[in-house]
């Protein structure tokens, strides 16, 4: 699967590199021989991707990659996702998840992610049941400290994390995806849209337009990783940059802002702390309990 260290012209240092992926892969290869047939929630990002491209090489058509098709997921990753799956001759299938129709998940608590994948269960339970599978996910070994409700639904589905049984981190999952040539080993996390509103305002189709759009129109303004946060019932977006973006963003202030409010918010705010994941998370202390 992999070059060894004097297979060929790497240094030590790239051999050893070049080790770590390969392990990484034989380890996942072996975790996914122990299943009869999986169903992989399949979003595009570089942890599904990744183990819907292994599940379709270790089980062939036994492996099908399901991508979950809401006002929550952006036009662009759905494309990206179906691209990535007739590249590789994946089994794929797309579903509608009733997520948006659920009070729970609407009211946008602090368990709304527990509320979006039981819809998720919900649509892939039966095809899995159908082809005697399990419901595979892509979580990796990192993400089990962030707050992700949405891991207790899965464990009540009784659904797997095989890059967690296999040892992975975020960090081996883009190795193995480069070293196998995968479009995705680099790609930023782009989590759903109903992650950028905030907690305790209601999550509804026209506030994640308007953030998808926003969003949108940042990438072509040159800024690929941004993130626009909805504060305020909607009225307010918090754009997020790197840092290294941040002067940048200064100097295009005005169509920054012009992109922003044309997507239908009315105020625009440039976070000076910069981009990071999970940024809504310091309001959770904020909720009732």
């Amino acid at each position: 699967m992999t070059d060894r260290p004097g297979s060929g012209g790497d240094t030590p240092s790239s051999a050893g590199r070049v080790d770590v992926a390969g392990d990484a892969m034989d380890r996942l290869t072996a975790r996914l021989r122990d299943e009869d047939a999986v169903v992989v929630a399949y979003s595009g990002g570089a942890d599904s991707a990744l183990l819907a491209f292994a599940a379709a090489k270790v089980l062939g058509r036994r492996a099908l990659a399901v991508t979950a098709v809401s006002p929550s997921l952006a036009a662009s990753e759905r494309a990206a996702a179906r691209d990535f799956a007739r590249a590789h001759g994946l089994a794929h299938l797309e579903v509608c998840t009733d997520e948006g129709d659920r009070p729970e998940y609407a009211a946008n608590g602090a368990d709304r992610c527990y509320h979006c994948k039981s819809a998720l269960f919900d649509a892939l339970t039966p095809l899995a049941a159908a082809m005697g599978a399990r419901i595979a996910l892509g979580t990796n070994l990192d993400d089990l400290g962030d707050h992700r409700p949405g891991q207790r639904a899965a464990a009540e589905r009784g659904a797997i994390a095989p890059l967690v049984d296999a040892g992975l981190t975020k960090a081996d999952v883009r190795a193995v995806s480069r070293r196998l040539g995968l479009v995705t080993a680099d790609k930023p996390a782009a989590p759903c849209l109903a992650s950028r509103v905030s907690y305790g305002d209601p999550v509804t189709p026209e506030i994640l337009h308007r953030i998808e759009t926003a969003e949108a129109a940042l990438r072509d303004l040159g800024f690929p990783v941004c993130r626009v946060r909805a504060h305020a019932g909607g009225t307010l977006a918090r754009v997020e940059v790197p840092g290294a973006d941040i002067p940048r963003a200064c100097e295009l202030r005005e169509r920054v802002d012009a992109a922003v409010r044309g997507a239908g918010f009315t105020f625009c705010s440039l976070d000076l702390s910069g981009f990071a994941s999970g940024r809504l998370n310091a309001l959770l202390p904020l909720l009732p309990s």
